[in-house]
């Protein structure tokens, strides 16, 4: 083993509950952390003043559209505040773009750094605090140490591009949760299965993942529920948007922070860290898909999951049948059937998809969800010796795609992560259909959703296929026959009408 070969040492997170009051602002989270991670490799507090190394994954405060328009004060650049913090002066830090694959994105990053001998001891953390800034907004509290101002901005890594174009946008497919269910809807098209079936098997799927969370106590929603009460629209459990009832959306208003401390070898030994603490990071790979949503192959699949996890696995050296447990990024059930089948998994896997809890019930702490997975892995593997874990992470729209192999199990050979350009190369020749942004004439529904307000109906969303095969979006009449409609019988391949609206921005399906 190679003494620049990375290791994790140290992992931690947290779950900030109580009173307001009680609810520490973000760049006390992050630190709290880090602390923590610390401790858990055990050492004492002072050794963060060492790291050559630092990495904060971004806030979902500082995302682009509604929520970078909150009344809220803005750290200018999280990683120097950390920093002076922690009294440590890094010859590289960096702040990551947007996107839940971020975590995972930037351990791989580190990890390569380290490799390289770029890098000796590093950190990397996140925290998501969107719980209590909605609460002290909505009771006009403060937001004392909230922001702090910065000599300049940091360093980004990571893909920074808007996940979706101005023409999605317009039609309601720059929400995760208008834009999920349309993966939904084609995966269930596809199997032929009926909305009820398809429905009830989404329950089944998600209820083992609120089994994880009840026993977690770091859940933000640690409650068992069956699959029945998932699937069932009630009051508590309002229509989010087709086929997602509230309980199978991730949740990201909550308060949680998560981070991991990564050694060399040699400087594992030099800080005295005890074997048993390490967990090697065996295998990793990033990429993204076809980047707009209008332009993938289709509403069902994901190239970018399906060779980044063969990838990882190649570069770990072992196969699917070797990895004890996973972590699939699980935002909603579109994201965990796709991963499952990309890796080659059975929905009904022993082995289970999560080891937290999953983002609709451990809790979606925006960018930052899956460095939750990364620590939890990391401290099931500790208790298993020997054995392998997966954890994946997805930014955007099943659109940027990590994954990490993990082992307490030395890695013997030497430590090479590949250029993720080999295979976005691969993924960037794939054939993609036209999109016509202007379509006049008849067309042919491929997928489709009905977005909810918490009083009804919102509106409906069709992607389709026009005469000549070009893809278009399109909303629907917004009257409530009509969307009730599309909620009762499948609508995947009915055929109608499509025009350009009278505002000029969107087009208008009628179906037959």
């Amino acid at each position: 083993m190679l003494e620049t070969t990375p290791v994790l040492i140290g992992a931690a997170q947290r779950t900030f509950r109580g009173s307001l009051a009680e609810v520490p602002p973000p760049l006390a989270m992050i630190e709290i952390v880090a602390k923590s991670a610390a401790a858990d490799a055990g050492l004492g507090e002072g050794a963060l003043a060492g790291i050559d190394t630092l990495g904060v994954v971004g806030f979902a405060i500082d995302a682009e559209g509604a929520l970078a328009r909150l009344p809220v004060p803005r750290l200018v650049n999280p990683p120097a505040s950390l920093a002076r913090r922690l009294g440590a002066t890094p010859r590289w830090s960096a702040y990551t773009q947007m996107g839940g694959n971020s975590s995972q994105h930037l351990i791989n990053v580190i990890a390569e750094r380290i490799a390289a001998g770029e890098a000796d001891l590093a950190l990397a953390v996140g925290a998501e605090y969107l719980g209590s800034v909605m609460k002290r907004l909505k009771a006009g509290l403060g937001f004392d140490g909230y922001g702090e101002e910065a000599a300049e901005a940091p360093m980004r890594v990571g893909e920074g591009r808007p996940g979706t174009s101005a023409h999605e946008d317009a039609h309601g497919l720059g929400l995760p949760v208008n834009t999920y269910p349309l993966f939904e809807n084609a995966l269930r098209a596809r199997d032929k299965r009926s909305l009820a079936d398809h429905q009830a098997r989404l329950g089944r799927l998600f209820a083992p993942f609120t089994d994880v969370a009840a026993a977690n106590p770091e859940a933000w929603f640690p409650v068992r529920r069956t699959a029945e009460e998932l699937v069932t629209v009630t009051a508590d459990n309002r229509m989010v948007s087709y086929p997602y009832p509230k309980y199978l959306n991730a949740i990201m208003q909550v308060d949680q922070g998560a981070g991991v401390l990564i050694a060399s070898v040699r400087k594992a030994r030099e800080l005295g860290v005890p074997e048993d603490r390490w967990v090697y990071l065996h295998g990793c790979a990033d990429a993204h898909d076809i980047w707009h949503v209008l332009e993938r192959q289709d509403f069902h699949s994901s190239p970018a999951m399906r060779w980044t996890g063969q990838r990882a696995l190649e570069m770990a050296g072992i196969g699917l049948a070797d990895v004890a447990m996973f972590d699939l990024y699980s935002c909603f059930p579109s994201a965990v059937e796709v991963g499952a089948e990309e890796l080659g998994l059975s929905l009904d896997d022993p082995r289970g998809f999560t080891v937290t809890g999953g983002l609709p019930y451990f809790g979606g702490p925006g960018n930052n969800y899956a460095m939750h997975g990364v620590v939890s892995m990391a401290q099931k593997l500790r208790a298993r010796p020997g054995t392998y874990g997966l954890t994946t992470a997805n930014g955007w729209y099943l659109t940027k795609q990590s994954v990490g192999v993990w082992s307490t199990a030395p890695k013997q050979d030497a430590w090479r992560r590949e250029d993720p350009a080999v295979l976005q190369r691969r993924i960037d020749a794939l054939p993609h259909p036209q999109v016509n942004e202007t379509p006049q004439g008849r067309g042919v529904v491929e997928t489709y959703t009905v977005v909810h307000s918490r009083d009804g109906y919102r509106m409906g969303i069709v992607v389709g296929r026009d005469e000549h095969g070009r893809r278009f979006v399109a909303n629907t009449p917004n009257d409530a026959a009509t969307l009730a409609a599309m909620e009762q019988s499948e609508q995947i391949g009915r055929t109608g009408t499509v025009g350009p609206m009278g505002d000029g921005k969107r087009n208008l399906f009628i179906v037959d």
